[in-house]
């Protein structure tokens, strides 16, 4: 997996650690993370107290699947940098890129997807952490769900 684009500048600053370049590095980080999704899981649940029959009832695998899904984005690296230097970069940036937000700010978070081929992107101006969260949020739903949790191919 990536760990930094030689292309980031002084003026870009990179939240996250995981950038899987290919979807065999996507698919065994997601794939990782399952232990450690239930491990979760049940801890939380018995902070909430839940009792035996409760817990049966309540935590199924999709509430696991969830914490997996959660856990494998908030991983992701984001790229957090000026309107000018998220320009620069995409203007070299061969693949697709959707972004979200208005063009009329000065700041933009965005995650690059060698495996999926593409990158997401949210303009801000004052909420990196939120920006962060939304590219998250996006990268997993638009470009990682699908082959992650279907196993389909590309």
């Amino acid at each position: 997996m990536t760990s930094k684009n030689a292309a980031e500048s002084g003026d870009v600053e990179r939240r996250g650690s995981v950038t899987p370049d290919s979807w065999a590095d996507a698919e065994a980080r997601y794939d990782a993370l399952g232990p450690t999704a239930q491990a979760v899981v049940r801890e939380v649940a018995r902070a909430m107290a839940f009792d035996r029959e409760e817990y049966d009832e309540r935590v199924t695998g999709n509430v696991v699947e969830t914490a997996r899904q959660a856990l494998f984005a908030e991983t992701l690296a984001v790229r957090v940098g000026s309107r000018a230097a998220f320009d620069a970069w995409r203007e070299t940036y061969p693949d697709d890129v959707r972004v979200a937000g208005s063009d009329n700010v000065d700041r933009v978070a965005w995650h690059v997807s060698p495996a999926a081929g593409a990158a997401v992107a949210a303009t801000f101006q004052n909420e990196p952490d939120a920006a962060v969260a939304t590219v998250r949020r996006m990268a997993f739903n638009r470009l990682y769900r699908e082959r992650l949790t279907t196993g389909g191919a590309e």
